[in-house]
């Protein structure tokens, strides 16, 4: 489980930055799925129901709202209602 989370992690940076570290890894956005939040519902909400509805612990957001926090040991953010959030399957491989 730490180990997908570390993947989790990784490819979130990777795809939240402006280029790719190394430009050695291919990046591929399989499946996503959006949806918004009542009041009251927090990121580790959200990253499981990412995790359900996408088949895998491989996602990221979009928009950055939620990422996996080490320290905490839990996905983080502060989401707010009314708005659509995006999460997104991906697969990193070697070039």
């Amino acid at each position: 489980m730490k180990f997908l989370n570390l993947l989790f992690i990784i490819t979130s940076s990777i795809l939240n930055s402006s280029y790719l570290v190394n430009e050695q890894y291919n990046l591929t956005q399989n499946s996503c799925v959006s949806f918004t939040v009542g009041s009251g519902t927090g990121c580790s909400w959200m990253c499981n129901y990412c995790a359900q509805q996408l088949g895998t612990n491989n996602y990221y957001f979009t928009d950055g709202v939620c990422k996996y926090d080490l320290v905490q040991g839990d996905c983080v953010g502060s989401p707010q209602t009314g708005v659509t959030y995006t999460c997104c399957s991906t697969s990193v491989s070697k070039k």
